[in-house]
């Protein structure tokens, strides 16, 4: 076995992962506020990328001043998304809920195609260029390093707002129970609200982070595939587990850079596939992940 190359793989599996895991926390984030799966998380971080870019392009705003940017405008725009369009239907139901969410992921798209055309941009590099490891095939980026840093942080900020701030112990109590929150004086609407900025925030952070890899351009259809990635690994580490998002997102960049690539008869442009079959082995066999806490019924 060659040992360069196999470190390559795990390598890209590294970088693809984390940028998964980011995407996967947002998604996580709104299904521990509503039980619901956001559809459109991934055009609205797509959507906070092209405001970064535009900040940075147009307004001469330094790249990471855009991102923060566009993050607090992304988390504003969420937040009257909530109001406007969630908040009016039955938390229990769920089918408007998901029909909303869809149409959004079109409108948005559709948007961005009409505001920044079709053509690719190159988004700017927001970490150093170079490698950290150089070794003949096996090379680790400080893109991937910085990546997995951002990462890492992003949970444990997200760790201390939930358990040691008011509004994330708020949160905590309506994910965890909706009609006890609200018995005992917990502003639910507000709670939820604050739950859709929070998601979007983050998966705007994860977007820019994954347009500025240098091997990829921005285009208002290149969310579509990390989504996908991103939900196999939000079901795979659990859908309400933080760090499950973390662990997911790892094991979903390995299987799609690592274990295809070692498998002959697998072709490597079944990737997407190979995400597939994870998300449906988990939710054959463990439905609330690896991570994630098991439903209780009453019978």
């Amino acid at each position: 076995m060659d040992v360069q190359l196999l470190l390559a793989r795990i390598f890209d599996g590294l970088a693809n992962g984390s940028t998964y895991a980011m995407v996967a926390l947002a998604l996580v984030i709104i299904y521990k506020a509503t039980t619901l799966i956001n559809f459109a998380q991934g055009e609205m971080a797509m959507l906070g990328a092209f405001i970064a870019y535009t900040a940075w392009f147009n307004f001469g705003i330094p790249m990471w001043g855009a991102v923060i940017l566009a993050v607090i405008l992304s988390a504003i725009l969420a937040a009257l998304v909530e109001r406007v369009l969630i908040r009016p239907f039955d938390p229990a139901d769920h089918l408007p809920l998901v029909i909303i969410t869809l149409g959004l992921f079109l409108g948005i798209n559709s948007l961005a195609g009409l505001i920044w055309r079709l053509d690719p941009l190159r988004f700017p590099e927001l970490f150093p260029s170079g490698n950290a490891i150089d070794w003949g095939t096996a090379r680790l980026s400080w893109y991937t390093v910085f990546t997995v840093a951002t990462i890492l942080l992003s949970l444990v900020g997200l760790t201390l707002l939930l358990n040691k701030t008011k509004v994330g112990l708020a949160f905590r109590a309506v994910s965890s129970n909706l009609e006890s929150s609200q018995l005992v004086g917990i502003k639910v609407g507000p709670t939820l609200q604050f739950g859709w900025a929070l998601a979007a925030g983050v998966g705007t952070l994860g977007a820019c982070v994954f347009a500025a890899n240098p091997v990829l351009q921005l285009e208002p259809s290149y969310m579509l595939r990390v989504l996908i990635f991103a939900s196999a690994a939000a079901a795979l580490g659990g859908l309400d587990s933080l760090w499950g998002a973390l662990a997911g997102g790892l094991a979903v960049g390995f299987v799609q850079s690592v274990v295809v690539q070692y498998i002959p008869w697998v072709p490597n442009q079944m990737s997407l596939a190979a995400a597939a079959v994870v998300l449906l082995a988990v939710l054959l066999f463990r439905p609330a992940g690896f991570f994630g806490t098991a439903q209780v019924s009453r019978v």
